[in-house]
């Protein structure tokens, strides 16, 4: 896999011109803080109705929307697990969010999506933890999947895609 195929970035998940955006969702689908209501608020009232139709989501798992007035096409919402010490599964749950993620993305053809940092801000997954599941999940992912031409990882503030960076030039 060619280290061009992951792009680390700071800025807002919102204004990304990519195939899908993903959003660090919770369990109801229906909007909340951080990244999750700022992704409905883009994407306008009809993201919120699409919502309502998909029943929700569990855990680790991941659904597929239109962008509606995002320039993404579409939105794939994950739920990331709550931070609880990490004996409640926590880092298998977050893996699995990147995983099924990306899956979704291939079903839907997406060629180039961007992720935020998945549980690291109310959820309170310890962001360096967090970083290394997502670089070693993405990283082997397209490996065995050229359909993924490219992966943005969307960090909120300087702090955050340092250490993104960090992690990713560690493991090159």
């Amino acid at each position: 896999m060619p280290s061009e195929s992951i792009v680390i970035i700071e800025g807002d998940i919102t204004r990304q011109n990519v195939d899908a955006i993903v959003n660090a969702a919770n369990t109801s689908l229906l909007g909340g803080g951080g990244v999750d209501g700022a992704i409905h608020r883009a994407a306008g009232p009809e993201l919120l109705e699409e919502c309502r139709g998909l029943h929700g989501c569990p855990a680790g798992e991941a659904k597929i929307t239109s962008g509606y007035r995002l320039p993404a096409r579409w939105v794939i919402h994950t739920v990331g697990p709550v931070w609880r010490g990490g004996k409640d599964f926590e880092d298998e749950l977050l893996a699995n969010c990147y995983r099924r993620s990306l899956e979704v993305a291939v079903q839907n053809r997406v060629r180039s999506l961007a992720f935020p940092a998945i549980s690291t801000g109310a959820y309170g997954f310890p962001l360096q933890r967090a970083t290394r599941i997502a670089i070693r999940e993405v990283r082997a992912f397209l490996e065995t999947n050229p359909a993924i031409e490219k992966v943005f990882f969307v960090c909120f503030d300087s702090y955050t895609r340092n250490v993104y960076e960090s992690v990713l030039a560690e493991d090159v």
